[in-house]
Parts: structure tokens; sequence; C-alpha cells
């Protein structure tokens, strides 16, 4: 681990010990992403390109040993300490309870969803407590929520002796988000987050859930992914973010195709023709999306990563225009980086707010920095937090 792991673990060991009274029996950890290319796709059964970041949450657990059938979950986060019966799981979820913090639903949700996935009683598993640290950036869009789920996910498999592969812990995920915190979000976050290599990306089929690690080469090529935080929070549970995904499912529909995977750039003609603009400018995103995360991962195996930059910027625009997703602080973000002499920039994540990234040359990582740190001022925004990510591991006991 990295001083910064190894601090985050160091806290989710102490808050355990605080909040339980005994000491954890071990860590585990997982981290965020980000997503090179492929925005919204992920729900569409399309095609995404994330990579896991050194940015990662820990959790501390121990099993109980009172023999009580109860899941108690603390973070660093938030004063309060959820609990629940491992058997009134399937009560809670799916749905809403007051009485349930809204950051606890994804740990809790996973356990239900990983004893529904492996067929087991609640009565035959023990009760376990847990807590966490985290210096993934939260809102940033950055996938925290889904660093939570895989680091639950991977403790609680070891403790309770769950065999399933890691496929099926991202699975558990997804359903945890979807139905237990109410976020309507595709697979992609969970599968970079369990899935993730070192200095590589993840090719994601989210149809057949197929997946291949695509060598990034950034180190090599003097490039380094500049992460441009804009302070501008999102959540995927409120928002515009569903009534995207329903626009996405009016124009499958109204071209008779299971998803937007199904449908190319040659049949936006005839769509325009069925629905509304605003959906098929919506559709129309999702498809070209498609295409520039294949033509991506071509590029990035023909010529290598310093030729990717005009696919990058025609994500953003897409983004901008068509998906209407990207808010003038992400717009800015990208805009400097590009004027300062970035390879290619574009915001990353749900939209609404969150990060804009830009591949950029080390030489030129500080004036990238500069720029947007003066244009953010000159705008009158409040300052961007600005650093570098690298691609990295996924979860794993520490």
């Amino acid at each position: 681990m990295t001083a910064t792991d190894t601090r985050t673990a160091e806290a989710a060991r102490a808050l355990f010990a605080e909040r339980f009274g005994i000491e954890p029996v071990g860590t585990w950890s997982a981290p965020g992403r980000v997503n090179l290319i492929g925005e919204h796709t992920d729900y569409n059964d399309g095609f995404v390109l994330p990579f896991a970041i050194q940015h990662r949450t820990h959790v501390a657990l121990a099993p109980r040993t009172d023999g009580l059938f109860r899941v108690r979950v603390a973070s660093t986060f938030d004063d309060t300490t959820a609990q629940v019966e491992l058997g009134e799981l399937d009560a809670l979820f799916p749905g809403r309870r007051d009485d349930v913090p809204e950051w606890a639903r994804y740990p809790l949700g996973v356990a239900w969803a990983l004893l529904a996935a492996s067929g087991s009683d609640p009565s035959t598993v023990t009760g376990v407590d847990l807590a966490f640290a985290s210096n993934v950036p939260i809102g940033a869009g950055l996938s925290s929520s889904a660093a939570i789920e895989g680091a639950t996910a991977v403790a609680l498999a070891e403790t309770w002796g769950v065999d399933l592969d890691r496929v099926a812990l991202a699975k558990v995920g997804r359903r945890a988000e979807n139905e237990a915190v109410g976020a309507p979000t595709g697979i992609m976050d969970q599968m970079a987050s369990l899935l993730g290599r070192a200095d590589a990306a993840i090719f994601l089929d989210c149809r057949s859930l197929d997946a291949q690690v695509i060598d990034l080469g950034f180190a090599d090529a003097g490039l380094e992914l500049v992460v441009i935080d804009t302070g501008v929070k999102h959540s995927h549970a409120t928002g515009g973010y569903g009534e995207r995904r329903a626009a996405c499912e009016r124009g499958a529909a109204a071209l008779g195709v299971p998803a937007l995977r199904d449908v190319t750039p040659a049949d936006l003609p005839r769509l325009a023709q069925l629905v509304d603009d605003v959906t098929f400018r919506r559709v129309r995103h999702v498809v070209t999306e498609n295409q520039r995360v294949l033509d991506t991962v071509r590029t990035l195996r023909e010529h290598g990563p310093a030729a990717i930059g005009d696919l990058l910027v025609a994500s953003h625009a897409s983004m901008r225009d068509d998906f209407e997703i990207s808010v003038p602080e992400l717009d800015t973000a990208v805009e400097a980086a590009l004027s300062a002499g970035a390879v290619g920039a574009r915001m990353t994540g749900g939209g609404f707010g969150g990060a804009a990234i830009a591949l950029v040359s080390h030489d030129r990582v500080q004036a990238v920095t500069d720029a947007a740190t003066a244009a953010f001022a000159a705008a009158g925004f409040a300052a961007p937090t600005i650093f570098t990510v690298t691609p990295s591991a996924g979860a794993a006991r520490d």
C-alpha cells in the first residue's frame, strides 16, 4: 500500500476500535475509478473504458462473537452507526427507510444482495461489524460508491465463505446501487473497481460483461492523467440522471431494439423521424459514444495514448450538447486544459458536476493546473481541486 492507503486503512481500524470496542480481524479495500471514455453507455448495453485509480475505500471488519445475526456499519464521514438484523435485510430492500442513513445503504445493500446471489440463509452466516474510511473524493465522479461496494463485497465474501467470481461480485454491487440506494446506474463502476489492473484500463462490453485488459502506456509516452475536480456535487439518485436513462429507453423502443447498443450511426436519420429532438440527441450521444470507445481502444493499440486526444474532446462536446450533462465549471476545466496544451480533455462520470480529466504531457501538468485555477477564478467559481491519477489494481484484502 502507498503511504496514503496505509493512513486510510489505519483510520478504518481506529474507527472500528472506537465504535465497537474490539480490534478488527483485517481490512479490505477497493478503488475508485476514472472513466477514460464511454459515458452513459453502460446501462445501454454498450462499451466503456474505465480504469481503477490509486484512491481507495478501506473497510475494517470483524465477525460478531455474540451469536447475533446482525450487521453494524460505521464510517469516518458520518457520526451515525447503522445497525440491521441480517434477517431484516429483505424487508429493508428494495425500498427506502428513513432510519437508515443514505451512505449506509451501500454496504447494507451489498450484504443483502450478496446473501441473495449466493443463496445463503441469513441464519447460516455470522453477524459482522464494519468500519469504513476512504480517500476517494466524494461527488467528483470518481465512483466513491463503487469503492464502498467493492470493498464490502470482497470483505463479506471472504468472511462468509461465499465463492463468487469478480463479475458476480460486481453484479452484487450494481444491485445494491440500483435497488438499495435507488440509483439507476450500470455496472461499469463496479467492474472497474473489482477488475482493475496497474497501468491498464478495462475494455468492458456491458452486455456480455466480457472484459479485456488494455495497456494504457501513459508513463512510457510521458503522459499523465490530470483530474480537475470542480467541487460541484452531484447525486446519481436524483436530478436528471433518471430522465436521461428514460430517454434512452424511449429511443430504443422507437427503433424496436432491446437497447441502444443495437443502434448504429446509420440508424440515426430514421430515429430523427420517430422521436422528439431531446430524445434524439440523448440517443445520438450514446450511439456515437459507443463508437468513440471502440475507436479509442483501436487507437491505443495501434498508435498509443498520445493519439486519443480528439476522441476525448469529441466525447465532451457530445455530453455537453447532446446529453446535456455538463455544467459551466466542467466546460471551463476542459477549455482551460486544452488551451494549456493538454492532449485531450473531457468531463468524466455521471455529469451535473464532478470532475473533468485531461491527458497531459508530464512537462505541461503545472501549466494545465495553473490555467484551470486561473480560469475558475476569472469565472468567479470556487477553486478546483487538481491532482493526477494512476491506473491501479482492483479490490483486495490489504
